[in-house]
């Protein structure tokens, strides 16, 4: 069984190959967004079981709509997926009590934390 997710990325090529290594393992891409504000409407309506956040976009960053998310939903999951510097947003990210950080080409490791995720409740990022 797989879960239903909200992929947001401001390049629309980058959720494509986000989308494209996510259904394979049957999972379901619910919605797509461009930038923050697009994230907040489509996670208000269609209540996905996951987000995959950029954090660089116009508009709103991810950073400020992960935050918006979880003033909407405190449980929402939101795993941030970038090509920045890991260590300038780790804070941030444990902060918001996001899933993870991963580098966006990295789909295995993608692959394998959602995984970890359809079978266990996540509720924080490990050190």
């Amino acid at each position: 069984m797989g879960i239903r997710i909200l992929v947001v990325d401001d390049s629309s090529m980058m959720r494509k190959l986000i989308s494209k290594v996510l259904k394979p393992p049957g999972h379901t891409i619910v919605g797509e967004a461009k930038n923050g504000l697009e994230a907040l409407e489509l996670y208000k309506s269609l209540r996905p079981d996951l987000v995959t956040m950029d954090i660089t976009m116009d508009e709103m960053d991810g950073l400020s709509a992960a935050r918006e998310i979880l003033r909407h939903d405190s449980a929402a999951r939101i795993l941030f997926l970038s090509n920045l510097e890991e260590e300038k947003y780790r804070d941030d990210v444990k902060r918001l009590h996001a899933i993870g950080f991963i580098n966006k080409h990295k789909s295995q490791e993608i692959l394998k934390l959602i995984e970890n995720l359809e079978r266990t409740e996540i509720t924080g990022i490990e050190d």
